[in-house]
């Protein structure tokens, strides 16, 4: 059925250091507007792998994180990173394939899962329903060639940045480094601090994800 298709729209949830796909799957259950009826998800897991913060030791990692906290200034891994971003890219084709719209794609990511989340967003060459950052950081400087890489339609891709101020494993100013980071390079982002919170998710910032998600699967059906 061809309106089933266009209907229909998939959310990609991206998850942190150490953890698993499908831990985060509960996340969905909050999602219970009837626009969601025709949500694909996809919980994937990241590969194990040495992590230099991790003393060079293996665990699921989707790019090298050489140093926790994570600061504004803490060093990035580019080619780690890269090579994690045409996974995701790979995932995004294959719904595309299949026949959803990509203004009814987003992507969304914790911590580790929401640097890949911001960067495979930018890196994508077509405009996504959306990008959402939880607790993340901008993985590559402001110098860097993957700058230049970043399309006229990946820019016009919203992006939603959700961070706790007692963040002491990706301190805030991490976060609050994205969006002026974003400004800069044209693209508009939407920043919520979230008092009290620590390195964590929580049900208000998940309930905001959901509204945030509906507003846009609207105005693209």
């Amino acid at each position: 059925m061809a309106s089933s298709a266009a209907n229909r729209s998939f959310i990609l949830w991206l998850h942190g250091l150490g953890d698993s796909g499908p831990a985060n799957e509960p996340i969905k259950t909050l999602f219970t507007s009837p626009l969601f009826t025709n949500t694909r998800w996809s919980f994937p897991s990241a590969p194990s792998q040495p992590v230099t913060c991790n003393y060079g030791a293996s665990m699921p990692s989707w790019f090298n994180i050489h140093e926790i906290p994570i600061t504004s200034n803490s060093p990035t891994d580019e080619s780690t990173l890269l090579k994690a971003v045409q996974k995701v890219h790979s995932m995004i084709d294959k719904e595309l394939t299949a026949g959803t719209d990509p203004k009814n794609v987003f992507v969304c990511g914790f911590s580790q899962g929401g640097a890949l989340t911001l960067a495979s967003v930018l890196l994508y060459p077509r405009t996504l329903g959306g990008g959402a950052v939880f607790s993340g950081w901008v993985p590559f400087s402001s110098t860097s060639s993957i700058i230049e890489q970043i399309t006229q339609e990946a820019k016009r891709t919203p992006i939603l940045w959700s961070h706790g101020i007692a963040d002491g494993t990706v301190l805030f100013e991490a976060g609050q480094a994205g969006p002026p980071f974003l400004q800069q390079i044209g693209i508009s982002c939407e920043f919520k601090a979230y008092p009290g919170l620590a390195h964590s998710i929580n049900d208000q910032e998940l309930k905001c994800l959901e509204s945030w998600i509906k507003s846009r699967l609207q105005s693209s059906s």
